[in-house]
């Protein structure tokens, strides 16, 4: 499989698997994160989910959706599987990945893109407060994991299917802007700590 099937397989994903339950989840005044949970072997969905923080302000995208996968009946192994993250995970989230087995993590959306395209800066604030990390300062490939940022798989591919793969970036960012709008609206009337 090349890095362009793999991208296009996991913007479908993100598209039309995870941003139906965020829209969902955004609805009822949750953030904006969610993720899912592929198998390597031939990218099946094992499962979707988003945030819900207003259950519990621990069930984070990332979290909630291992919270999902370990209520499974039977589950793969995660050694056997990808983990995809709408937006690059807080320390909690890589933390949970970590402990959960997974050896990797493919994001779409930056901690800078939560900051400043979303106004939800917690994640880069806890990096520098907590750890005194800036922006980027964690390591990305590291003895537990490799990150990848979706956003430069597509710029790798070749131009036949970068073009493609844009297009369908574009109307996913288009589609996180008008729910950002609609949680930002709403976030006053919540219970999240950190809104």
């Amino acid at each position: 499989m090349t890095t362009a099937e793999l991208t296009r397989r996991l913007l479908d994903v993100i598209e039309h698997d995870i941003l139906p339950l965020t829209a969902e989840g955004v609805a009822a005044g949750n953030k904006i994160f969610g993720a899912a949970i592929l198998r390597k072997s031939d990218l099946s969905l094992v499962l979707a989910e988003t945030n819900n923080e207003l259950e519990n302000p621990l069930w984070h995208g990332e979290v909630h959706t291992l919270k999902r996968f370990y209520e499974l009946g039977e589950r793969p192994n995660t050694k056997d599987l990808l983990f995809l993250s709408t937006h690059e995970p807080c320390t909690m989230c890589m933390s949970a990945i970590t402990w959960a087995g997974f050896d990797n993590f493919y994001y779409f959306f930056s901690h800078e893109d939560s900051r400043d395209a979303f106004s939800i800066p917690h994640d880069l604030k806890i990096l520098k407060e907590v750890f005194g990390l800036e922006p980027g300062g964690y390591r990305k490939h590291n003895a537990f994991w490799h990150s990848h940022a979706m956003i430069e798989m597509v710029a790798s591919a070749d131009d036949a299917e970068r073009l493609t793969l844009f297009e369908q970036v574009s109307r996913i960012k288009s589609t996180y802007d008008g729910l950002s709008q609609a949680y930002q609206s709403s976030k006053t009337c919540n219970d999240i700590p950190l809104n």
